[in-house]
Parts: C-alpha cells; sequence; structure tokens
C-alpha cells in the first residue's frame, strides 16, 4: 500500500464512490422529477443519459486521477504541465468546499429533524419542538455537529476512515429504504403513487424539459467536476479495471435513485389520501425542501404511533446520505492541503472542517441573501463549467498514449475492448458539447 493510502478492496472503492454520489439530490430531486415527467419514461431516460454522459465523465476523473496519484490541484497540473490546470484545482477545491458549506446546513436540518423524532419517542416535546423550529442559533449548532461527524470520519484516512464507514452506511441506507418501501407500498394511496412511478409516458419521451432535467440530474447525482471522483480514483489499486469499476459506481447511484423513487413517491400518494397538500399550485408535485420538511413529516403525523418509528428511520436515511456525500467532498481540500503544503491529516481535516464550519455560519446568519446563491454559483454555475474543463483535458490536453498506459495497467487487451474504441473520441467531442449546451438551457 502507498503512503497515500488506498482502498483495500474493489467493494470498498465501489461503496464509498457511490456512497460520494447517492446524496440528498438522489432522494428529494430524483423522485419528483420523475413523478413530473412522465414516470418510467424519465427513469429511462435518465439511464441512457447516465450511461452516455455521466460515466464517460467519472472515468474521466478516475483516470487523471489514478494516473497522477495526486490530489486536484497537483494531478490536473500534471497533466497539462500549465498553471491553467493548478488553477482549475484550486477553483474545485474552492467549489466542493462551497457547496460543503451549504451541503452541511441541509444535513444539519436532517440531523435535527431526526433527533425530533427521538424526543418525542421520549415524549420530549419542547425538545422536539425546539428541534424543528427555524432559527440562526439552531442550523449553525446542527450543521457543527454534522460537519464534526464528517471530519471525524476523514480524519481516518482512506481504508481505516472513508473506506470503513461506507461499508457500513452504504448497506444500512439501502437496508432503510428498502424496509420503508416494504410499509408505505401497505398504506392505502401507495397504489396511485406506483402508477405515477413506473407507468410511462412515452409521449414526452423528446420534451426537451425532460431531456434536460435528466441530463442535468445524471451529471450532478454523480457528483462530477468538483474533484470528489479524481481524489478517490488517486486511491485505487493499479491492478484494477477502470472501466468496470466506474460501470459499478454508475449502477449503485441509478439504482440507490430509482429505490429512492419507490419510496418518495408511493409515500406523496400516501400523504394525499391522509389529506396532506402534494401539488403545487401549478399542477406540479411538490419536490426540493418543502417535501422533506412539510409534506413527508405532515404524513408522519397522520400515521400515529408508528409515524414516529417511520420518521426516524427516514431521516436516519437523509442524515446517512448527507454523510457519505460529505466525506468524498471534505477529502477533495483535505489531500491537496496533506499533500501540497506537508500537514498532517488530523490538523488539515479539523483546520478545513473549521473553515467551512465559518463559511456555514455565514451563510446561515445571513440566510435569505445568501443560501440560494451559493447554490447557483456552486451547482448551476461551478460544477458544469469544471466539468467542461475536465473532458477538455482528458480529450485534448493529456496525451492519448498517457491515457492509454494508465488504463492498460488493469486490463492489458483494453486497447482492443469496445471502450477504448469509444470513449476517448467520446469525451472529446461528444461530452463537451452536450454539457455546453446543458449549461446554457440551465442559464438562459
Amino acid at each position: 500500500m502507498s503512503v497515500r493510502g488506498e482502498f483495500s478492496s474493489r467493494l470498498g472503492f465501489v461503496l464509498a464512490a457511490a456512497g460520494s454520489a447517492v446524496g440528498l439530490g438522489n432522494i428529494w430531486g430524483f423522485p419528483t422529477q420523475v413523478a413530473s415527467n412522465g414516470g418510467a419514461a424519465f427513469v429511462f431516460v435518465y439511464i441512457i443519459l447516465a450511461f452516455l454522459l455521466a460515466y464517460p465523465v467519472l472515468m474521466a476523473e478516475l483516470v487523471i486521477g489514478r494516473a497522477t496519484r495526486s490530489n486536484m490541484v497537483d494531478a490536473l497540473g500534471q497533466i497539462s504541465n500549465s498553471r491553467w490546470g493548478r488553477a482549475t484545482g484550486v477553483w474545485g477545491f474552492v467549489t466542493v468546499s462551497l457547496i460543503l458549506a451549504f451541503y452541511a446546513l441541509v444535513a444539519g436540518w436532517m440531523l435535527s429533524y431526526f433527533l425530533q423524532a427521538g424526543a418525542l419517542l421520549l415524549n420530549l416535546d419542547g425538545a422536539a419542538q425546539w428541534l424543528v423550529t427555524s432559527s440562526g442559533i439552531r442550523d449553525i449548532v446542527f450543521c457543527g455537529v454534522f460537519i464534526a461527524l464528517t471530519a471525524g470520519i476523514v480524519t481516518g484516512g482512506v481504508s481505516d476512515g472513508i473506506e470503513r464507514w461506507s461499508v457500513r452506511l452504504m448497506p444500512t441506507l439501502v437496508v432503510i429504504i428498502v424496509s420503508l418501501i416494504v410499509y408505505v407500498s401497505t398504506l392505502d394511496g401507495a397504489l396511485e403513487g406506483w402508477k405515477a412511478y413506473v407507468l410511462p409516458d412515452f409521449s414526452r419521451v423528446m420534451n426537451p424539459d425532460l431531456l434536460i432535467s435528466a441530463m442535468g440530474q445524471a451529471f450532478f447525482s454523480m457528483s462530477l467536476g468538483v474533484g470528489t471522483m479524481l481524489v478517490y480514483g488517486s486511491y485505487v489499486s493499479k491492478q484494477e479495471r477502470l472501466p468496470t469499476l466506474g460501470a459499478s459506481v454508475a449502477l449503485v447511484d441509478i439504482g440507490v435513485a430509482i429505490l429512492a423513487g419507490m419510496l418518495i413517491i408511493p409515500a406523496m400518494y400516501v400523504a394525499l389520501h391522509n389529506g396532506v397538500e402534494i401539488f403545487s399550485d401549478s399542477g406540479e408535485l411538490i419536490g426540493g425542501d418543502t417535501l422533506i420538511f412539510t409534506v413527508l413529516p405532515a404524513l408522519f403525523d397522520t400515521m400515529g404511533g408508528i409515524g414516529v418509528l417511520v420518521a426516524l428511520a427516514f431521516f436516519a436515511l437523509m442524515v446517512i446520505a448527507a454523510l457519505t456525500s460529505s466525506i468524498s467532498m471534505l477529502e477533495v481540500p483535505v489531500a491537496y492541503v496533506v499533500e501540497s503544503k506537508g500537514v498532517g491529516r488530523k490538523r488539515a481535516v479539523w483546520g478545513l472542517a473549521l473553515m467551512i464550519f465559518v463559511f456555514s455560519s455565514i451563510i446561515a446568519l445571513n440566510m435569505e441573501s445568501l443560501f440560494g446563491l451559493v447554490i447557483a454559483a456552486t451547482t448551476q454555475y461551478s460544477q458544469p463549467l469544471l466539468g467542461l474543463t475536465l473532458c477538455i483535458f482528458v480529450g485534448w490536453v493529456w496525451h492519448r498514449d498517457a491515457i492509454l498506459e494508465e488504463l492498460k495497467h488493469g486490463d492489458e487487451q483494453i486497447e482492443q475492448r469496445l471502450f477504448w474504441k469509444i470513449w476517448p473520441w467520446y469525451v472529446r467531442f461528444v461530452c463537451p458539447v452536450v454539457i455546453a449546451v446543458m449549461f446554457y438551457r440551465s442559464i438562459v
């Protein structure tokens, strides 16, 4: 094992990388997009686009990471042999830190709702009320707790921290989702939700808005562009076949998103059956934070005594999904500070965690003006442009022979395989155009 650490097993890497990809967006964004965009038709388009767009970019990050064995800044500097490469790495470092700053606030809300369910079980009604009453103090406290949980895992390094916890958290997440699916499916109204989710409306497949939505969901759900997969790729053994590993990560990510839909959409229609409003004024299904913090808690309240246990399980699921993503986000700046600046891992982790917590606190105290602005600046503008830049590096700047040499480490016959015949030109010509179009459509 190298000094910088490696994943000790293929399963460890797949669960850690899939955990990075499986975040809150999969669980609250994907299901409502499906139900609002032609049900199973959207799932069909999403799966195709995940492999046509997201998988090639995922592979670009993994190949850069493993070839350079470096953090994002040094890796892009090496393959481009330019300041432009290092500057792009710094841009990714800053973007992922800002994403983590707002993400930790949202995860803190999940944590407070999870604890509220626990407080209700213990008949601590006053504490339960405080936990779900919006305030700057509550937001900062639970954001701090969440960042401390994240930092505690990342201090353990690759195999003893990230891998060890990913191997525990990801199966737990799947068990909770499946258990909740089984329970919710037995309730009145669930059948209508299943119909909305699984019956395809193929007339909408070629709708440009559906295609853009599916493309965006596929790209962003795999946490591409900000260096998390690049850094994780740098911890992969040279003996592994990268195309197979990348496909495994994509499949797990898609699978969890589809499972989340099997839970959320039937649950929303159960809520409708119980008198909870699930449609907005425009007739669309309610999504985002209103779904998670208003619609579903209202559903849990209509369930009686069992509702508290369902709420406890659901918000445990949300905290786990947030944590598997946040540990990969924190690892991006940590890897840079440890390797480029020679700072000890523990000191780097807690120093960066404190810095991100300060950013989060500033956002929490200026929620109306900063929260939406930071989300838009990072996920809507910076992330796709970083993804576009990575495609340019791999497709146009980095020598094709060097890429082939790296892929041969895990598979001597890679040159004869379909992957090598398609992927290099695909990431060179197709991905940049598609990402550019998606970016243009998202801002216009």
